[in-house]
Protein backbone atom coordinates (compact mmCIF):
# COMPACT_ATOMS: atom_id res chain seq x y z
CA UNK A 1 0.00 0.00 0.00
CA UNK A 2 2.83 2.39 0.87
CA UNK A 3 4.43 1.87 -2.55
CA UNK A 4 1.15 2.62 -4.31
CA UNK A 5 0.67 5.82 -2.32
CA UNK A 6 4.26 6.85 -3.13
CA UNK A 7 3.70 6.12 -6.83
CA UNK A 8 0.51 8.19 -6.91
CA UNK A 9 2.10 11.05 -4.97
CA UNK A 10 5.15 11.03 -7.27
CA UNK A 11 3.02 10.98 -10.41
CA UNK A 12 0.88 13.84 -9.11
CA UNK A 13 4.00 15.83 -8.19
CA UNK A 14 5.56 15.22 -11.61
CA UNK A 15 2.36 16.22 -13.39
CA UNK A 16 2.20 19.41 -11.35
CA UNK A 17 5.80 20.24 -12.27
CA UNK A 18 5.07 19.69 -15.96
CA UNK A 19 1.84 21.70 -15.83
CA UNK A 20 3.49 24.61 -14.00
CA UNK A 21 6.41 24.84 -16.43
CA UNK A 22 9.01 24.16 -13.73
CA UNK A 23 10.62 21.48 -15.92
CA UNK A 24 11.56 24.19 -18.44
CA UNK A 25 14.84 25.81 -17.31
CA UNK A 26 14.04 28.96 -19.33
CA UNK A 27 10.91 29.54 -17.21
CA UNK A 28 12.82 29.06 -13.98
CA UNK A 29 15.71 31.31 -15.03
CA UNK A 30 13.23 34.00 -16.15
CA UNK A 31 11.60 33.80 -12.71
CA UNK A 32 15.00 34.17 -11.01
CA UNK A 33 15.95 37.16 -13.21
CA UNK A 34 14.43 39.82 -10.94
CA UNK A 35 16.60 42.62 -12.41
CA UNK A 36 15.84 41.81 -16.06
CA UNK A 37 12.72 40.49 -17.75
CA UNK A 38 11.24 38.90 -14.64
CA UNK A 39 8.40 36.45 -15.22
CA UNK A 40 6.37 35.99 -12.01
CA UNK A 41 4.35 32.95 -13.16
CA UNK A 42 6.23 30.51 -10.91
CA UNK A 43 5.37 32.67 -7.89
CA UNK A 44 1.76 31.57 -8.37
CA UNK A 45 2.89 27.95 -8.54
CA UNK A 46 4.82 28.37 -5.30
CA UNK A 47 1.88 30.12 -3.64
CA UNK A 48 -0.41 27.25 -4.64
CA UNK A 49 2.09 24.70 -3.32
CA UNK A 50 2.37 26.51 0.03
CA UNK A 51 -1.43 26.77 0.24
CA UNK A 52 -1.73 23.00 -0.14
CA UNK A 53 1.32 22.06 1.96
CA UNK A 54 0.71 24.32 4.97
CA UNK A 55 -2.40 22.56 6.29
CA UNK A 56 -0.89 19.14 5.48
CA UNK A 57 2.21 19.93 7.55
CA UNK A 58 0.03 21.26 10.38
CA UNK A 59 -1.90 17.97 10.45
CA UNK A 60 1.31 15.91 10.44
CA UNK A 61 2.79 18.01 13.27
CA UNK A 62 -0.33 17.37 15.37
CA UNK A 63 -0.68 13.66 14.59
CA UNK A 64 3.05 12.77 14.49
CA UNK A 65 2.05 10.09 11.95
CA UNK A 66 1.43 9.84 8.21
CA UNK A 67 -2.03 9.09 6.83
CA UNK A 68 -0.94 5.44 6.65
CA UNK A 69 -0.01 5.51 10.36
CA UNK A 70 3.78 5.55 10.03
CA UNK A 71 5.68 7.72 12.54
CA UNK A 72 7.09 11.00 11.24
CA UNK A 73 10.57 12.07 12.34
CA UNK A 74 10.56 15.84 12.31
CA UNK A 75 13.90 17.66 12.35
CA UNK A 76 14.80 20.29 14.92
CA UNK A 77 13.24 23.45 13.50
CA UNK A 78 15.61 25.98 15.09
CA UNK A 79 18.92 24.32 14.21
CA UNK A 80 20.79 26.40 11.65
CA UNK A 81 24.26 24.95 11.22
CA UNK A 82 27.08 24.84 8.67
CA UNK A 83 25.76 21.80 6.74
CA UNK A 84 22.35 23.46 6.35
CA UNK A 85 23.88 26.73 5.14
CA UNK A 86 26.32 24.96 2.81
CA UNK A 87 23.64 22.69 1.38
CA UNK A 88 21.22 25.58 0.89
CA UNK A 89 23.91 27.64 -0.81
CA UNK A 90 24.91 24.81 -3.15
CA UNK A 91 21.28 24.11 -3.97
CA UNK A 92 20.65 27.79 -4.77
CA UNK A 93 23.77 28.16 -6.90
CA UNK A 94 23.01 24.96 -8.82
CA UNK A 95 19.40 25.97 -9.34
CA UNK A 96 20.37 29.46 -10.47
CA UNK A 97 23.02 28.23 -12.90
CA UNK A 98 21.02 25.40 -14.43
CA UNK A 99 17.43 26.53 -13.96
CA UNK A 100 16.58 23.03 -12.75
CA UNK A 101 16.07 21.85 -9.19
CA UNK A 102 16.01 18.15 -8.25
CA UNK A 103 12.23 17.58 -8.47
CA UNK A 104 11.82 18.88 -12.02
CA UNK A 105 15.24 17.42 -12.86
CA UNK A 106 13.99 13.91 -12.15
CA UNK A 107 10.97 14.55 -14.38
CA UNK A 108 13.26 15.90 -17.14
CA UNK A 109 15.40 12.74 -16.89
CA UNK A 110 12.59 10.90 -18.65
CA UNK A 111 13.46 12.81 -21.84
CA UNK A 112 16.85 11.10 -22.06
CA UNK A 113 18.51 14.22 -23.46
CA UNK A 114 22.21 14.89 -22.80
CA UNK A 115 21.54 17.91 -20.53
CA UNK A 116 19.04 15.85 -18.53
CA UNK A 117 21.50 12.99 -18.16
CA UNK A 118 24.29 15.40 -17.16
CA UNK A 119 22.00 16.92 -14.55
CA UNK A 120 21.05 13.46 -13.26
CA UNK A 121 24.71 12.46 -13.04
CA UNK A 122 25.57 15.62 -11.14
CA UNK A 123 22.61 15.11 -8.82
CA UNK A 124 23.68 11.51 -8.12
CA UNK A 125 27.29 12.54 -7.43
CA UNK A 126 26.10 15.29 -5.09
CA UNK A 127 23.84 12.88 -3.22
CA UNK A 128 26.66 10.36 -2.81
CA UNK A 129 29.04 13.07 -1.58
CA UNK A 130 26.47 14.35 0.91
CA UNK A 131 25.86 10.80 2.16
CA UNK A 132 29.58 10.18 2.63
CA UNK A 133 30.05 13.54 4.38
CA UNK A 134 27.13 12.90 6.74
CA UNK A 135 28.61 9.55 7.82
CA UNK A 136 31.74 11.20 9.24
CA UNK A 137 31.87 11.20 13.01
CA UNK A 138 31.30 14.64 14.56
CA UNK A 139 34.59 16.45 14.90
CA UNK A 140 36.39 14.06 12.56
CA UNK A 141 38.63 15.99 10.14
CA UNK A 142 37.83 15.92 6.45
CA UNK A 143 39.63 13.26 4.48
CA UNK A 144 40.15 11.05 7.54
Amino acid sequence: MTGLVALIAGALFGAGLLLSGMTNPANVLAFLDVTGHWQPALAFTMAAAVTVAFPAYAIVRRRQRTLLGQPVDQPERSLIDAPLLLGSGLFGVGWGLSGVCPGPGVVVLTTGTLPAIAFGGGLAIGMIMANVASRRAPGEPRGA
